[in-house]
């Protein structure tokens, strides 16, 4: 019997896997967290699939991931990423990034690490909702407004309260996960 699965992953291999090994297990550290907030803000306005299957490309052009060089891109690195065709190429987005790498930092300096920033939020523990069916899952909840509210005070950018919402799922600070899907309990 094969296990039951939220309804927004069925049908496609990388999605699968993704569900079944990443989305919603907990991220405490900040390398991590700086992936995931890279692509969740490559994701506006996108679907998820079509950044998991650039995410390999993503991950070779923004150097692994490394926050600490992308904060020090240039001009000429910027445009380079521009004319990547394996990776979302819009301008606003890749600025975004540089800029959110240097937010990073100095989230980092003044709390220790990002991760400790940003599970205060949720008082450093998964809040586990109920969702039955996943469309019933919200897009936005009050603490995503207030994490997006204060990520942008912050000076990053592409964090909107869905966008936020999406990377708590993504990261575990919220298990969204349906009830009855085999991954609610495990994770």
């Amino acid at each position: 019997m094969s296990k039951h699965r939220c309804g927004w992953c069925l049908g496609d291999e990388l999605y699968e896997a993704y569900h079944d090994q990443e989305w919603g297990v907990p991220v405490k550290d900040d390398e991590t967290l700086f992936e995931f907030l890279l692509l969740e803000s490559f994701q506006a306005g996108l679907s998820w699939i079509t950044i998991l299957k650039k995410r390999g490309n993503f991950k070779e052009a923004f150097d692994h991931f490394d926050y600490r060089k992308i904060a020090t891109y240039d001009e000429a690195k910027k445009e380079a990423l521009r004319q990547n065709a394996g990776i979302i190429r819009n301008k606003l987005k890749i600025n975004a990034t540089v800029g959110n790498a240097q937010a990073f930092l100095k989230v980092q300096e003044e709390f220790g690490s990002f991760s400790h920033y940003i599970w205060n939020f949720v008082n450093h523990q998964p809040i586990k909702n109920n969702v039955k069916f996943y469309k019933d899952a919200p897009a936005t909840t009050e603490i995503s407004d207030q994490i997006s509210k204060d990520l942008k005070k912050r000076g990053f950018k592409f964090v909107g309260s869905t966008i936020v919402y999406a990377f708590m799922q993504a990261t575990g600070m919220v298990n969204d996960h349906e009830t009855d899907c085999f991954r609610y309990n495990e994770v």
